[in-house]
């Protein structure tokens, strides 16, 4: 039985916490074990599911799982990574790619698109592909 058939197979209630525990950060181990429950709940008796598909759901939801968690941490090690490179240009003077903005970076920071320079005039310069420090 593949994932799709079980999602089509749960009750409301299942299908409901699925899409709350999907639209959070993915499918969770609570969310899976309740549409396993449900699963189990609904299968026909005189056809039931052979425990070893069960198994292998739960194998393939765990290896996703430790995908996820290692990408989470793969993120958060290069962040690291590109502040530490990005701390050594303070007291440097940095020139965006079209020579549009330049200034002495006094503090580097970490911002939703990316990680940019606060130069000691209080203007900001994003640090991306271009950039010319001197």
């Amino acid at each position: 039985m593949s994932i799709g058939a079980v999602t089509s197979a749960t009750p409301a209630s299942a299908s409901a916490s699925l899409a709350t525990a999907t639209s959070k950060n993915g499918l969770d181990y609570d969310a899976f074990l309740k549409l396993l429950v449900a699963e189990m709940s609904n299968q026909d008796p005189l056809n039931p599911t052979d425990s070893t598909e069960y198994i292998a759901q739960f194998a393939s939801f765990s290896n996703v799982e430790q995908s996820i968690q290692t990408n989470k941490k793969l993120d958060s090690l290069m962040m690291v990574s590109a502040l530490t490179q990005a701390n050594s240009l303070i007291g440097r003077t940095a020139t965006s790619a079209d020579g549009s903005l330049s200034g002495t970076v006094a503090a580097v920071r970490v911002v939703e698109g990316g990680v940019e320079a606060l130069l000691e005039d209080g203007r900001t310069l994003p640090l991306a592909p271009g950039l010319t420090v001197e």
